[in-house]
């Protein structure tokens, strides 16, 4: 896994000259997942909401982007190097993205969501270039872009994720600028809203995201919002999900 890291950094430092899905890394399994609708995936906790800025500069609740789709959000800031860090998150989300669109229809019922925690560098017009860059030229699937007006926007929502960020106070010694302090984590929110995995970097691996993806769009729509059963997981397969 560290070998592979290696390899994945190198392929994303060169990402503003290459289409994101053109990278090289590809972790292989060495099992066999679950198939989709074989498992539960039990509800974590509520997706936190709050004001956000698109890659255009507006202001949007967060909300917008977190129902009526299933969503896959991940907590990034572009200057990140770190192999098992943000890069991983963008790679991962650029196959996962071709992965749903090899599948007819798929692409349609679900949403990628990167959101910044370093507002004060990735400004709207910023990422509306690494959204390019990562995108590779694609402006039909829904992949979001936000950043936050200030630090003070952003923390209610770390807070509300569960993201521990330690904010730098010194710019490194090559004037790259700070290095935050911060584990990965990946959300999979269901169509209410309902986080209901958090991927760290060793289980952000697309093939696997994409069967619970599936899973969550093989459950029948609850009757009452927010009404789920949290008993099983995907440790016990032969379960499928059916709210009533």
């Amino acid at each position: 896994m560290r070998i592979a890291g290696v390899l994945l950094a190198s392929a994303l430092l060169v990402v503003g000259n290459a289409g994101a899905h053109d990278l090289p890394f590809d972790p292989a399994l060495d099992f066999i997942p679950p198939a989709p609708g074989t498992y539960q995936l039990p509800t974590i906790m509520p997706a936190p909401d709050g004001e956000v800025l698109d890659a255009s500069g507006r202001p949007q609740n967060l909300s917008r982007f977190t129902r009526g789709k299933i969503t896959l959000l991940d907590l990034i800031y572009t200057r990140c190097s770190d192999p098992d860090g943000c890069p991983r998150a963008t790679w991962a989300f650029a196959d996962i993205k071709r992965r749903l669109q090899a599948e007819r229809g798929l692409a349609d019922n679900v949403r990628l969501v990167s959101l910044s925690f370093d507002p004060g560098h990735d400004t709207p017009a910023l990422l509306k270039t690494y959204a390019a860059r990562a995108m590779n030229g694609d402006k039909k699937f829904a992949w979001h872009f936000f950043t936050t007006a200030s630090p003070r926007s952003l923390m209610p929502l770390l807070e509300g994720f569960g993201q521990d960020l330690r904010v730098p106070v010194e710019p490194t010694a090559d004037g790259a600028g700070p290095v935050f302090t911060h584990t990965l984590k990946v959300f999979l929110i269901d169509r209410q809203g309902l986080v209901r995995e958090i991927y760290s970097t060793a289980f952000l691996l697309p093939r696997m995201v994409v069967n619970d993806i599936k899973t969550l769009l093989l459950e029948r729509q609850p009757s009452v919002a927010g009404k789920h059963d949290a008993v099983s997981s995907r440790q016990d397969p032969g379960l499928r999900v059916l709210n009533d």
